[in-house]
């Protein structure tokens, strides 16, 4: 039973750092903490800080001090090796990972990285420290410059030398791979992988390999003379710019980065402008060559440019220096979360997680962190796309929540708006809304309208709406979208940013109407408290629900939890535990408790419980000692909304804790409440929640 992993690799630049940021991604989904290890690192730390490490602590947000990262420098580790103590250098590692282990349910242990002097002892060390560890292997490979016979004969031999040693491996990865060999190089090595070994075979990216201009700046020692703001600029190619200008405006590419003496004005201000105009590609940057930097009129009109590109004053000649420029790796820094993004998104691509996650299964920890939650509401949501309509397109919030929700892939929009006002809103705001899953709809100016003014007028004209009232409510954004679910148009609704509560609620009940055997439109909220994720319901629709209801409130919130992954515990709070108190009050809450035990008896329930006797399990042991719920309270049932309101708010403000919310229950279709002061990430999982009720029917 494993809850460590090793990521190896037999050779520099393979790409492990898209496996080790795919993998840490995946596996915050399964268990509480993840460390991260890397038994030998490239440099001092004190001079500079290892690349991948940096990358992932901070990413991902890891509770990992750097100092605990590592057991070794590489030219510490080389000193003992050519000391013949390599026994030495093992148990140090194993001493220093056993320690580090104890406090994450789950480490991922990353081999070096073969650059530098000593390389020649590093697959024979990497396979040694993996054997000692007892863990098994990630193994990656690169196809960088090989003829698929060299691919497929390195990935063999390396394999070979680590089942040789016994030490098992779970999943070869053979990364940047020519597009036009990868389906060779798959089915070659699926004929000859043993069986029960993973293979997953990545195609090259060139918008993970090519550097950007910071890393090409760290890498000459360039001085930076202008463009400070577009370090992050990528370089996809160069060109060296010793030619008259017409003839050097013929080798411009998408991202290229421009070589060329520092006395070429001409070069500089010919590539500044292209730059600026649509009918050339974009420059990623200059390198100025030779020692020698733009004259005074060239840095004067330069300075007066609205945006620069990066420029560089390097003192190498001109051949030299795109020599070099040619040889630079690049690596996903700590710097460049679009790169990290792409990285984790080609993970979950190319690599089969569910056979993975089988295999690491072994290890699961108790109770769901808000980490975890959250990654498994995004590959819930994922599984089968649902269409939600957004109605609130005039909202900026609304339209950034889009824009990561499509980039994502998570599912298909319709946003109600003027498609004009929209459009100019997402220029303004800078971001792409990618057309492929997007419909972008004027109520009015829509093909539905007609059908949907007559569809209201026929459900509710014996509630006195005439056809005139509902021409005019189905110009309203909220009663067009709710008619769009209610026919089936949309599996979902997301509204509340600007509008009401009940100005998003009453068209549903009006004519989505509740569930079967439901008789009480309910909310609740996921608390992603520190360390655990809590149900708290009813925070947001009834102010002060009978007997009766407040038991339905509580059904609807187990089965909510439930469908969520979270085990329902309920706790019906009250000022009283157990038969300590009276009053109306609480007397209400012990009678909502035994309907509960009623209609659903195969749920958990106790009540009337304080707060702290809920949660904590010292006060529930004192108070209840034979209580199945208290001090371990999943679902927190409030008697009233005032209770309820106030309490999610003081949470939520007290110990940061994120609050999804508020869920709405009971429906036939799923829409959902945003509060008016939601933030982007709000909208975003509140979409991942609706899209999921929507799933589930």
């Amino acid at each position: 039973m494993t809850k460590t992993v090793f990521i190896a690799s037999a050779e520099p630049y393979t790409g492990k750092s898209v496996v080790a940021l795919g993998l840490v991604n995946m596996l915050l989904g399964q268990a509480r903490k993840i460390g991260y290890f890397k038994p030998i690192i490239d440099t001092d730390p004190r001079e500079k800080q290892d690349a991948h490490i940096e990358t992932i602590v901070s990413y991902f947000k890891l509770p990992v001090a750097y100092e605990d990262t590592y057991a070794y420098t590489r030219p510490e580790a080389l000193r003992l090796m050519e000391a013949d103590a390599q026994g030495e250098l093992i148990d140090t590692i194993i001493h220093k990972y056993k320690q580090f282990e104890e406090n994450y349910d789950f480490t991922v242990v990353e081999g070096s990285d073969y650059v530098g002097p000593g390389t020649a002892f590093e697959f024979d060390a990497n396979v040694s420290i993996a054997k000692n560890l007892g863990v098994p292997v990630i193994l990656v490979t690169s196809g960088e410059g090989k003829t698929t016979a060299q691919i497929i004969s390195t990935v063999l031999t390396t394999l070979r030398s680590f089942e040789a040693r016994e030490v098992s491996v779970l999943l070869v990865v053979a990364n940047k791979i020519k597009p036009e060999q990868v389906d060779d190089v798959r089915e070659l090595l699926l004929g000859q992988l043993p069986s029960g070994v993973i293979l997953a075979v990545i195609p090259e990216d060139t918008n993970l390999l090519h550097p950007t201009m910071r890393e090409i700046q760290a890498a000459l020692g360039g001085k930076l003379l202008f463009g400070e703001q577009q370090l992050a600029n990528q370089v996809d190619n160069y060109v060296i710019g010793a030619m008259q200008v017409p003839n050097f405006l013929n080798y411009l590419k998408e991202n290229v980065l421009i070589v060329t003496p520092g006395d070429r004005g001409d070069i500089i201000i010919c590539a500044l402008q292209a730059n600026s105009s649509a009918s050339y590609p974009r420059v990623a940057g200059i390198v100025l060559t030779a020692g020698s930097e733009p004259e005074a009129p060239i840095v004067r009109l330069i300075e007066g440019l609205p945006t620069v590109v990066p420029i560089l004053a390097v003192t190498t000649g001109t051949f030299e220096t795109s020599t070099r420029v040619g040889a630079i790796k690049s690596r996903i820094g700590p710097d460049n979360p679009k790169k990290i993004q792409l990285a984790i998104s080609t993970f979950e691509r190319y690599v089969d997680v569910r056979a993975l996650e089988e295999k690491l299964v072994s290890y699961q920890s108790e109770g769901i962190t808000p980490h975890m939650f959250q990654y498994r509401l995004l590959q819930w949501a994922k599984r089968k796309r649902q269409h939600i309509v957004l109605p609130e397109g005039n909202d900026d919030r609304i339209l950034r929540a889009a824009a990561l929700l499509l980039q994502q892939n998570v599912v298909d929009l319709t946003i109600l708006g003027n498609p004009q006002e929209v459009a100019a809103s997402a220029k303004r705001l800078g971001i792409q809304l990618p057309p492929d899953h997007l419909r972008v709809i004027d109520p009015v100016q829509s093909e539905y309208y007609p059908a949907y003014v007559q569809t209201f007028y026929e459900l509710r004209k014996t509630k006195g709406v005439n056809e005139d009232m509902a021409r005019d409510l189905m110009r309203d954004v909220s009663y067009f979208g709710s008619m769009m679910v209610h026919q089936g148009h949309a599996d979902g609704m997301v509204s509340g940013a600007v509008h009401t509560t009940q100005h998003t609620i009453r068209p549903a009940l009006q004519f989505i109407k509740t569930k079967p055997g439901v008789s009480v439109v309910s909310s609740v909220f996921f608390m992603c408290l520190p360390d655990r994720v809590a149900v708290f319901g009813d925070c947001a629709v009834n102010p002060n629900p009978t007997a009766e209801q407040l038991a339905e409130i509580a059904i609807s919130s187990a089965e909510s939890s439930q469908a969520f992954g979270i085990e329902p515990r309920i706790a019906m709070l009250s000022y009283s535990s157990g038969t300590s108190g009276a009053g109306a009050d609480v007397e209400k809450v012990r009678q909502a408790t035994e309907f509960v035990r009623q209609k659903r008896p195969d749920l958990k329930v106790e009540g009337p419980i304080q707060y702290d006797a809920a949660v904590d399990p010292i006060v529930g042991r004192q108070k209840l000692p034979e209580s199945e719920v208290a001090g371990q309270a999943s679902v927190l049932i409030f008697p009233d909304l005032n209770t309820g309101n106030n309490t999610y708010k003081a949470v939520q403000r007290e110990t940061g804790a994120l609050a999804i919310g508020p869920v709405l229950q009971g429906l036939n279709k799923p829409v959902n409440d945003l509060s008016r002061g939601c933030t982007v990430d709000d909208v975003f999982n509140t979409v991942v929640i609706t899209a999921i009720q929507s799933q589930q029917g």
